[in-house]
């Protein structure tokens, strides 16, 4: 087992891996901004190492300083957690080459999932469903563009290349329209980007967010945890996460998983990671992979029964998986709420002093937080204070937990988004189960 890893992280997350660090009996070096010396995690880390001012590019983002931290303290690994450097392939690899293990996949793989094209090659390969597409640049001769588009099934939609922000795109809904579409998407293109190069993509109208997580050893060992549904999202950003997905088979949960840990032995995949996929009208469509924990791994650990982050610990230590695809059973349902410290209407952020705190409790509620009473949330960092997760043996019963979890929760000083999850778990269609990823911003008023 490794005998001391560095915390490459902070809040919630960096108190998590302190957890499972302690458990397995691995000292902590916990790093930290002069904003953050009162974090919870570093308050009871073995060791504490300042590495720069507030500003994350100065200490969050500073390699130099982190692999430093690592020497001076003599640890063996570096976990990233989530965000910051935790899909940097020149992070993993100078971690690496400095002598240190890094907590995650190589530098070479991060790379390959990093990039949607060689990713999506890499998962066609592997047999994981993607998007139907052109596969390569739209030519000038629109009846092998008509052909492109009925092999792929309208509506589609024109992409350019260089495109992004939402900008170079255009649906495409009948036959009729697709040779004037295509002629001004690459018009704007040109205008836009100075590239006017489109492809052409099946156009997704209702999809929802569903998650494959998967971990892998260094053996060749590669399992499935099941599925989450995140597709209560705001601005792509996802606000509630509940596993496993409403209306998913175990047939069809054992196929795309399958394909999934086949996938992760294909590209030499090691750690946690989540298969990110559209999924509409019973089909699973990849979009990316996170090559990291996520932030919503509490429930996949709530209906499996896996410490994820102790996996991970593991994992990087060279030892073979805990577990057997076999001893993998999916039990009850979890559901996760994300506090952040904002407005719950404007959203703005709510840095500030934590007054009074009142974390909920009970059978079935998990609160992952670093905050305490007496803690000030700074305002250089993401606004997630808090994850409150709750778990019931049916999807009826965890909503009405986290109802009760909800209403218990006092956080005074700051404003928080609870108000908004007390509305979305109110929510007819929510508790119903399987909203798509745009439900939540036309109920706020977002979208038409």
């Amino acid at each position: 087992m490794l005998e001391k890893v560095v915390i490459a992280n902070r809040g919630e997350i960096a108190l998590r891996i302190l957890r499972a660090c302690k458990e397995l009996g691995i000292k902590t070096v916990a790093v930290h901004s002069t904003a953050d010396r009162e974090l919870k995690h570093v308050l009871l880390a073995d060791e504490t190492i300042c590495i720069g001012p507030a500003p994350s590019t100065k200490s969050y983002l500073n390699i130099p300083a982190l692999i430093a931290a690592a020497e001076v303290s003599g640890a063996d690994a570096i976990h990233p957690g989530y965000g910051f450097l935790s899909e940097n392939a020149d992070f993993a690899e100078q971690v690496e080459r400095s002598g240190f293990i890094f907590i995650g996949p190589t530098a070479d793989v991060i790379r390959l999932m990093g990039d949607k094209v060689s990713a999506i090659n890499a998962m066609k390969k592997a047999g994981v469903p993607c998007v139907p597409g052109s596969d390569g640049p739209l030519g000038s001769d629109i009846n092998k563009n008509k052909d492109i588009a009925k092999r792929i099934g309208y509506p589609i939609i024109i992409k350019a290349s260089g495109g992004g922000g939402g900008r170079g795109m255009r649906v495409v809904r009948n036959e009729e329209a697709l040779e004037e579409s295509i002629a001004m998407t690459k018009a704007e293109a040109k205008a836009a980007f100075n590239n006017d190069m489109v492809y052409m993509e099946k156009y997704l109208e209702n999809p929802r967010h569903v998650e494959i997580q998967v971990l892998a050893d260094t053996h060749g060992n590669a399992i499935y945890l099941a599925e989450r549904d995140c597709s209560m999202q705001r601005r792509h950003q996802k606000v509630v996460e509940e596993a496993p997905a409403p209306g998913i088979s175990e047939e069809v949960r054992r196929d795309i998983g399958e394909r999934c840990a086949n996938a992760c032995r294909e590209i030499g995949y090691r750690g946690a990671g989540t298969f990110e996929f559209l999924y509409e009208n019973g089909e699973f469509y990849f979009i990316e992979m996170n090559t990291r924990i996520q932030v919503e791994h509490p429930v996949t650990e709530m209906i499996t029964g896996v410490d994820l982050v102790k996996e991970q610990l593991r994992i990087a230590a060279g030892l073979p998986l805990s577990f057997k695809q076999e001893d993998i059973k999916v039990k009850g349902h979890a559901i996760e709420c994300r506090i952040n410290a904002e407005d719950p209407k404007t959203f703005l952020p709510s840095p500030g002093k934590v007054q009074h705190l009142h974390a909920p409790g009970g059978l079935g509620v998990r609160w992952d937080s670093h905050i305490y009473a007496g803690y000030t949330v700074p305002p250089h960092y993401d606004s997630m204070i808090a994850k409150l997760i709750t778990y019931g043996e049916t999807r009826e019963l965890a909503i009405r937990r986290m109802q009760n979890a909800l209403s218990e929760t006092i956080i005074d000083g700051i404003k928080t988004n609870i108000p908004l999850q007390e509305l979305i778990l109110a929510d007819e269609n929510f508790q119903q189960g399987g909203t798509n990823i745009h439900y939540l911003e036309k109920k706020l008023g977002m979208r038409d």
